[in-house]
């Protein structure tokens, strides 16, 4: 069993013991995305996510409660907004920690220094390289602004 799932089984274990009710909820909901996730690429034998597969099912949840929290605060719904954020910062517990904008920046440097004469038209191919680098250490997003960044300079 892959490390980051079972460090999600112990801390639900543990909320079970101290009775807290919104981590257990959340953790629970975590599980079953993730039980979703090998259902769906299961072809006749069992499959169980590596930590790398567990962190993106994280990151979707994650923006799903971004999402939300978007959508309540603009109905003016704070009470259900404020249940979402910290439901995100369950999840966000178990997320590897962030490379920050220099370190991303420097990946993105080696992958442009292999690729010559790189243009926008190269993107989508950089992309890929620079995301099989950060592993999911960075948000999609983040990087593909500073690649558009560093490819218009």
């Amino acid at each position: 069993m892959p490390k980051l799932r079972q460090q999600i089984n112990n801390d639900l274990k543990q909320a079970m013991l101290n009775k807290e009710a919104e981590t257990l909820s959340v953790l629970r909901m975590l599980i079953s995305s993730i039980r979703n996730q090998e259902i769906a690429l299961r072809k006749g034998e069992d499959v169980s996510l590596t930590d790398e597969q567990i962190v993106k099912v994280l990151r979707s949840e994650i923006k799903k409660r971004k999402d939300s929290i978007l959508a309540y605060e603009q109905g003016n719904r704070r009470d259900l907004a404020e249940k979402e954020k910290s439901e995100m910062q369950i999840l966000e517990k178990y997320l590897p920690p962030e490379l920050s904008d220099e370190e991303v920046e420097k990946i993105i440097k080696e992958v442009l220094s292999g690729c010559a004469g790189a243009s926008m038209k190269a993107f989508g191919k950089i992309m890929g390289q620079v995301m099989a680098k950060v592993s999911g250490q960075a948000d999609g997003g983040r990087v593909g602004g500073k690649i558009k960044e560093m490819l218009e300079k």
